[in-house]
């Protein structure tokens, strides 16, 4: 039992086979060694064992806050979700913002485990440190929207005031292995499937009950002056200060015309890495800046929501107008992302930027991840191009009206070519010897920044536990934004070490569970003074850093139970063979992958990708029941081998 500040001390395991739920403690050990969310998430899934089959009924499904989650912290109001992943067989978290983390953490827990699969559709209520499954099955079948609506009245609570609701569209009850779980905004827990793995236990949906029960900090003296500078720090940041015209100004989207500029934006599958480059090359009318943050705000803009204790209001809620094959739609959404507006626009061959508000829309009600969904249209017109989808159906390249009835499509699995692009990229590519035109790592497609621009993100897509991830270490913070210190995009030599270092503090900062914007303005010195006065506990900055390398390590070592290793830290080729078909400093450029796997690897003390006994000890790992360490399933190595 934990006496830890921030946690609740309770976490439920729900089977939903027979329908029992059972309460648990928290082991002090394991919330001091991987703090919570994230780490706390991971560890469940490692000892569930990690030959499960991710759509099976023995895979976890966990929903967890961390120790800052409902805080005075700002920008802690995310939530986890961990399991393993139906699209790459890694384990993987997949998070979101709004309401959901601090409502589950004032409902009475830390975290909600689900196994088994019901007999018949079902919903969970979380209310005051209880579960209760309700049936589903009138629910079954309708897109999210509805289904939040219809919840609502049976609670007799009011999203947006006291009640979040974290549910799967039509896309999680049919098996599309990159669904999302949504919730009551519109944040998604988006990559990686776990709405997929959802929609296989027949949960529909998870709603919780709660009002504002804000944890007081166990050393407040500590917690107030961390708390202080780091809203100091946001306030001086011109990424995150309000109204600086950063994130505040254009959300994450800012970096649309940014990428354009500096020819760093996928473009057409990512043959081009901007707008401009495909115009020169193909003479089409098409211009990134259509579609970017400060063209939402000056024409589309009607809200600016934000999380729990966010003083940034990254969000962009959008309205729009649009004609669509004769009928006129109208799409109230939030939020237009930059990650979505760049797959569903720019790399799909088109700048539309309405069509991308309703294709946003869509996916947020089919419940599909808005990256992978946009990213396998591109990928599809590209097979229709060469010819490697005759007889399935094909999608040419800028056809968004055609994309806007693809997306749900896909969701239902309605025809040939949608059930194909609902398997995800790597099945995809194995089913139409399509691999040249996979943009995906481990199985899972890249984001909106392109390797041989931004070498940091190369490395960072290779080595990400996840499959192919901008979030598991951000580089172009340093890249892009020079924070902490600018540092050359084109450079590929430092950027092995720089990726590891961004990848344990945003492991950190997952565990907390607290916003990665976060990162543009703190430092581990205000997460220390914060976790420490939050918890009670007496961390160095040292001590905290290994406990992210720490939790980062664990995914790895898991995805090598499940004969992950070095061969699966790759690229598509088109990134390390193809010179960027640009102009000036960019011309030519290609991603030097092997040349900074070495530097990442002897950094990080793997062997080929593998996490050596070694470096498990020295981190604390226990290898947990059932998990073995046998060479032949991709296991932990000696570091003489």
């Amino acid at each position: 039992m934990t006496e830890l500040g921030g946690f609740q001390d309770r976490v439920a395991r729900v089977d939903l086979s027979d329908g029992e739920v059972a309460y648990e403690s928290i082991d002090d050990e394991d919330a001091e060694k991987y703090i919570g969310a994230r780490g706390l998430g991971v560890k469940y899934v490692f000892e569930q064992g990690p030959d499960v089959d991710p759509l099976g009924p023995e895979n976890l499904l966990a929903f967890m806050n961390g120790p800052l989650s409902g805080t005075q912290v700002t920008m802690s109001g995310r939530i986890a979700v961990c399991t393993k992943s139906p699209l790459t067989g890694t384990v993987t978290d997949s998070h979101h913002g709004g309401w959901s983390g601090a409502r589950l953490k004032w409902a009475g827990f830390d975290g909600l485990l689900f196994e088994g699969e019901a007999d018949e559709p079902v919903y969970a209520v979380v209310e005051d440190g209880e579960v209760e499954l309700r049936d589903a099955s009138h629910l079954w079948g309708e897109g999210f929207h509805d289904t939040r609506d219809a919840i609502e009245e049976e609670v007799e609570g009011s999203y947006g005031k006291n009640l979040s609701i974290m549910g799967i569209g039509p896309g999680g009850e049919n098996g599309v292995k990159y669904a999302s779980i949504m919730n009551e905004d519109d944040r998604a827990s988006g990559r990686g499937g776990t709405g997929c793995v959802m929609g296989s236990k027949n949960l529909k949906a998870v709603v919780v009950k709660s009002t504002t029960k804000m944890p007081k900090p166990a050393d407040p003296e500590t917690f107030k002056e961390g708390h202080q500078q780091a809203m100091q720090a946001i306030q001086e940041s011109e990424v995150t200060a309000p109204n600086e015209g950063g994130l505040s100004m254009y959300g994450t989207n800012v970096l649309m015309n940014i990428g354009e500029e500096m020819d760093g934006l996928p473009t057409k599958n990512g043959r081009y890495t901007s707008t401009e480059s495909m115009r020169d090359a193909e003479g089409v009318d098409i211009d990134a800046e259509r579609v970017s943050g400060e063209n939402v705000r000056e024409n589309i803009l009607v809200d600016e929501p934000t999380c729990h204790s966010c003083p940034v209001a990254c969000k962009k809620e959008v309205e729009v107008t649009k004609m669509h094959k004769g009928e006129e739609m109208n799409v109230r959404t939030e939020s237009y992302e930059y990650e979505s507006a760049y797959a569903l626009g720019p790399n799909s061959g088109h700048t539309d930027r309405d069509a991308v508000a309703l294709m946003i829309d869509r996916c947020n009600d089919m419940g599909l991840d808005t990256i992978d969904a946009g990213n396998m249209m591109a990928m599809a017109m590209e097979m229709s191009e060469e010819g490697k989808l005759e007889g399935v159906g094909e999608l040419e390249w800028g056809d968004y009206e055609t994309m806007i009835d693809m997306i749900e499509r896909i969701a239902h699995r309605e025809d040939d070519l949608a059930d194909l692009l609902a398997e995800g990229p790597r099945r995809v590519a194995d089913r139409k010897e399509a691999h040249d035109n996979s943009l995906a790592v481990k199985g899972q497609t890249i984001a909106a920044y392109d390797p041989r621009c931004l070498k940091g993100m190369g490395i960072g897509y290779a080595t990400s536990n996840r499959g192919a991830c901008h979030l598991r270490g951000y580089t172009p913070a340093a890249e892009i934004l020079g924070i902490p210190e600018k540092v050359d995009p084109y450079e590929y030599e430092g950027k092995g070490e720089l990726t590891v270092q961004f990848q344990d503090l945003h492991a950190i900062s997952d565990s907390f569970d607290i916003c990665k914007f976060n990162a543009f303005a703190e430092g581990i010195e205000e997460y220390v003074l914060q976790y420490n006065g939050m918890t009670g506990l007496d961390v160095t900055e040292d001590e905290l850093l290994e406990a992210g390398e720490r939790v980062y390590n664990l995914e790895r070592y898991y995805n090598n139970l499940n004969g992950f290793d070095g061969s699966d830290d790759s690229l598509p080729e088109r990134f390390l063979e193809d010179g960027i078909r640009g102009q000036g400093a960019s011309e030519g450029e290609y991603c030097e992958l092997d040349e900074m796997k070495e530097e990442y690897y002897d950094y990080r003390g793997w062997v080929d990708g593998v996490v050596p006994d070694e470096k498990l000890d020295e981190l604390g790992i226990d290898l947990g029941p059932g998990t073995g360490v046998s060479g032949d399933s991709g296991a932990a190595v000696s570091s003489d081998d």
